[in-house]
């Protein structure tokens, strides 16, 4: 879950009540620290934003576990979690369940000690990448897989159609078909036919790029910055930035203008992780012409998502590791989806037709559940992301916006990002 919006304002018909067996470890009676026993705990839950986390579904559980009071505390933002989070590990003061965002991990990966890791045996229930994420140089897994952000491309089919261009969404995904050259070419007939902008902005269509690649800005094995010398990144800032010459409205994500654009017309497309569903339909409810396709560029791509945590020195570790996988559970990450749109990372729940059933009336009643889906299994790869992934990758977003913004031409952006690279070393 990013800090932004993540309400997908879709959801399906509520699925068949199914029972809600609590998987994993079985608590034990004698135990007072486990979810099973006689003696009166109390667990606190610790999120952001909203993980869809209802105080109905909290309660499934209590009725479930009598002994057991759960509190749950909601952080307003992530960044207001992550300071609290990363202020107590280790110490006191934590939750018994910690959230934690996916752009974390490079430092929480460095404290990796200080959480109970997750049994072995449930290690297989989530997709391989989202897994690999969060599992250690011990190879422990330290965190409950949430939600994740797989991505489509979002598209304006009454803007698509005033451009000669199909609009139905199917369509449109046979011709997204291919590299990153195959969406730039679609985008150079777009500007052809209409003279306005295709995509939102270098720095956004960036992030997808960048995302598909595993070792960007550092070398998995030793640590190093190898960002300023990888070809990867050079070819992807050039082509990005040379598509961006006649195709971008130059809005920076998040922007007041931005958040405009997506009401008026400014670009006729923009990559689309699940959770962005949201965000566009809550500013831009006047809009008739939204959809999204079956495809992403280069294969799949994921922006996004989050973990539970369980801080090893907490009061009650066993029964907040059983809370923990109760939670993260196919049944209970299709009932979050339900709540609040959070897409899953269970793979026995990206096969639930509660999800593929789900619809999305502002889409134009497109399949998104069954769309992003697919989209979650096209993924192959979680990019590594070390201690200066997110300082390169700031100073990057920075140096785009530079050349945007026609303060600076592309070369001398592009050195003035490396010596800020070469000074984080």
């Amino acid at each position: 879950m990013t800090t932004k919006t993540r309400r997908l304002t879709t959801i399906a018909a509520v699925a068949t009540a199914s029972a809600l067996a609590l998987t994993g470890c079985a608590g034990n009676a004698e135990d007072p620290n486990t979810g099973g026993g006689d003696e009166e705990i109390t667990l606190t839950v610790a999120t952001f934003n909203d993980f869809g986390y209802t105080d109905d579904l909290l309660q499934e559980y209590m009725d479930e576990h009598p002994n057991v009071k759960i509190v749950h505390n909601r952080a307003a933002t992530s960044n207001e979690a992550r300071e609290n989070y990363f202020q107590k590990l280790g110490k006191t003061g934590l939750a018994d369940i910690e959230a934690i965002e996916v752009d974390w991990l490079p430092e929480v990966m460095k404290y990796s000690d200080l959480l109970a890791p997750v049994d072995d045996s449930l290690k297989d229930r989530w997709l391989d990448w989202k897994t690999a994420a969060a599992t250690d140089k011990d190879g422990n897994l330290i965190g409950y897989g949430t939600d994740i952000g797989p991505e489509g491309v979002c598209y304006r089919s009454d803007l698509f159609a005033a451009a000669g261009l199909p609009t139905d969404r199917e369509e449109v995904a046979t011709l997204l078909q291919g590299d990153w050259s195959t969406y730039f070419d679609l985008g150079e007939k777009y500007v052809d036919a209409t003279g306005k902008a295709f995509f939102d902005s270098a720095g956004g269509t960036y992030q997808g790029m960048i995302n598909q690649v595993e070792a960007a800005y550092e070398d998995p094995d030793s640590g190093d910055i190898i960002a300023t010398d990888n070809d990867e990144v050079k070819d992807i800032y050039d082509q990005v930035l040379e598509a961006s010459a006649t195709q971008s409205a130059h809005l920076g994500q998040w922007s007041d203008d931005w958040f405009a654009g997506l009401s008026n017309g400014a670009f006729a497309t923009m990559l689309c992780p699940g959770w962005m569903l949201g965000v566009i339909e809550g500013n831009a409810k006047d809009v008739t012409g939204w959809d999204i396709a079956n495809a992403f560029p280069n294969g799949g791509g994921n922006w996004g998502g989050s973990y539970l945590t369980v801080p090893a020195n907490g009061e009650n570790v066993e029964a907040a590791q059983e809370l923990a996988d109760w939670l993260t559970a196919p049944e209970q990450q299709i009932k979050a989806f339900q709540n609040a749109g959070t897409f899953p990372s269970q793979n026995d729940a990206l096969t639930d037709s509660t999800l593929l059933d789900a619809t999305n009336a502002f889409f134009n009643d497109a399949p998104t559940g069954q769309i992003l889906s697919e989209r979650a299994q096209a993924v192959t790869v979680s990019p590594f992301k070390g201690e200066y992934y997110f300082q390169v990758n700031d100073a990057m977003q920075k140096a785009l916006t530079r050349v945007e913004e026609g303060t600076q031409d592309a070369a001398t952006s592009w050195k003035q990002w490396v010596e800020e690279v070469g000074a984080l070393k």
